[in-house]
């Protein structure tokens, strides 16, 4: 069936698009004897994974009897077997479904199950993943092995058996899916966010243009993040650039060997999270190898506090990156490039993650899918190539997490008259003490300025007068010791009275998500745990209205 075009002509159901594999592709027929990946001492050139890719793709085609739009579940540490699976499964039209590493074998046995995969390549380490799955989901023929192993055949034996071999490749179009990128999980089970061969090549050109631009083969990125999720849409855009990808020699990060990599390296650019830029700059190591290569330290998937964005600039100089963007949205939605960032107060737009990137629009919305008016806060919404197709078999998150076109992040912000976005937290994050809207993250913003606090989180919890009032978590700088009473009279006068958390409590260190991130619901599960949370919390009540007028005290 063919449908009319407004122009009269006859316009087809689908658009044929690159396969995002054919970047590889493209990097080996220019860059051939060029090193593509690092790790340790291993180098690959591109002409040598290219004719790896070719061989495992036509070994999963031709042995393994993977099809266009089949899932291949990928369970690996950052590995060259593990950056090559995604464009072998791309190169075959089906779905690339990498887990993080570091989950257990539960939580993959999920993915598994929940992505209807029909292969598994695992790493050797993990057999009681793979044993997980299979019980899991029956759905699973075979398993390939990183590396010798007892559930399955070697990777790399099944690369040298096809050596030689190619695969023409099925007709890919824009809607294809490529990719199911697994949401973390903080608030549920994780959803698989359908991400498309049309959709990432927007995203590789949005990325290489707003957040490095100017990327070429002479340039070296480092990875410190796991390429099942971010990193890995980082390192495609390099692929997409002829750049050289750095692999850690272990899935462990030791700082001092990463500066020196970064150095003997020339390393130009990487993408982490903002806790591993804290821990790279504090690092006393940072000032024993020459890092003046770096061109683009960028980092997202989290808000940066103040105080250790400036460590990071006075560190690293005007190189800092900064994006918003979910999976959902591929990191696409806002950039704040090197130039905006400052040292100076005055002249930083203090709390910004940055402008709309390019092709993307946000707006700021109320609970009714209403635009408020510039400078109120509410639920940040985004339009544009970027978004994602929507999750995989989920219609009931679909329903909520679309609403008149517009993705809704989940976030709250609000937009000043420049187009400069401010988050002032998840929506689930704020609470509501005396009938007045907090956000937890302008009071952290407050705490971090101590000079003895290195971590903190502030969650709501329920309280007979109040409704609800914070428990701030706080992580002291090298073993410092500070008081309840201390850290009350530091935010005195800086932040409202009905801001003043209730509580303060000390612990050795955060507990963080397998990205690096610090989740609010591991530390109410931890409260709880520790006994210093109620077991059941009350319902929260209804937000106020932007005008946030509760009861004074």
């Amino acid at each position: 069936m063919t449908r009319t075009d407004p122009a009269g002509g006859i316009a087809p159901q689908t658009t044929r698009v690159m396969n995002l594999s054919h970047f590889l592709t493209q990097a080996a027929r220019r860059y051939p004897a060029e090193i593509a990946l690092v790790q340790g001492a291993r180098a690959w050139s591109w002409s040598e994974i290219e004719a790896r890719v070719d061989a495992m793709a036509h070994a999963l085609v031709s042995e393994f009897g993977v099809q266009k739009g089949d899932r291949v579940l990928v369970q690996s540490a950052n590995c060259l077997q593990l950056f090559e699976s995604m464009f072998a499964v791309f190169r075959t039209g089906a779905v690339w479904v990498p887990t993080n590493y570091r989950q257990t074998p539960e939580d993959v046995a999920y993915l598994a199950q929940s992505s209807n995969a029909c292969l598994m390549i695992c790493q050797s380490a993990f057999p009681d993943h793979v044993e997980a799955c299979r019980k899991a989901s029956p759905d699973i023929r075979s398993v390939i092995s990183i590396g010798p192993a007892g559930f399955g055949e070697d990777y790399d034996a099944v690369v040298e058996r096809h050596r030689g071999d190619k695969i023409a490749g099925p007709p890919i179009y824009r809607d294809d899916p490529c990719w199911y990128f697994y949401t973390s999980g903080t608030t549920g089970r994780p959803k698989a966010a359908v991400l498309t061969h049309g959709q990432m090549t927007f995203v590789v050109n949005n990325h290489n243009g707003d957040l490095f631009p100017g990327t070429t083969q002479e340039d070296r990125s480092i990875v410190v993040a796991p390429l099942s999720h971010g990193a890995g849409v980082h390192q495609l855009c390099q692929v997409a650039r002829g750049a050289t990808t750095i692999l850690l020699p272990s899935d462990k990060l030791d700082i001092p060997q990463f500066w020196g990599l970064v150095e003997t390296w020339k390393v130009s650019n990487l993408f982490t999270v903002p806790t591993i830029v804290k821990m790279l700059v504090e690092d006393p190591s940072v000032d024993q190898h020459d890092h003046s290569s770096l061109r683009y330290v960028i980092y997202a998937g989290a808000p940066m506090y103040r105080a250790d964005q400036k460590k990071a600039l006075q560190k690293l100089g005007a190189v800092m990156v900064q994006y918003f963007g979910l999976g959902e949205v591929t990191g696409a939605i806002t950039v704040l490039p090197p130039a905006y960032h400052s040292l100076e107060d005055t002249e930083a737009r203090i709390g910004t993650c940055g402008f709309e990137r390019t092709g993307m629009q946000i707006q700021i919305q109320n609970d009714r899918g209403d635009e408020v008016e510039q400078g109120a806060t509410g639920e940040i919404c985004v339009i544009g190539p970027a978004v994602f197709a929507g999750y995989y078999r989920n219609p009931e998150a679909n329903e909520k997490a679309f609403r008149n076109g517009w993705f809704r992040t989940g976030d709250l912000g609000h937009v000043d008259a420049q187009g400069f976005l401010y988050i002032t937290g998840r929506a689930s994050d704020m609470y509501i003490s005396g009938g007045s809207n907090v956000y937890p993250r302008e009071i952290e913003e407050k705490l971090l300025m101590h000079p003895d606090l290195n971590e903190v989180a502030i969650v709501g919890v329920p309280d007979p007068i109040w409704g609800e009032v914070g428990i701030a978590v706080c992580v002291t700088r090298n073993g410092a010791v500070v008081t309840e009473a201390e850290v009350k009279t530091w935010l005195d006068g800086k932040v409202a009275r009905y801001k003043m958390p209730k509580k303060v409590v000390f612990w050795s260190e955060m507990p963080k998500s397998a990205y690096g991130k610090i989740t609010k619901k591991t530390i109410r599960e931890q409260l709880v745990q520790r006994g210093e949370l109620p077991v059941e919390p009350a319902p929260k009540p209804a937000p106020q209205s932007a005008s946030n007028q509760g009861v004074a005290r």
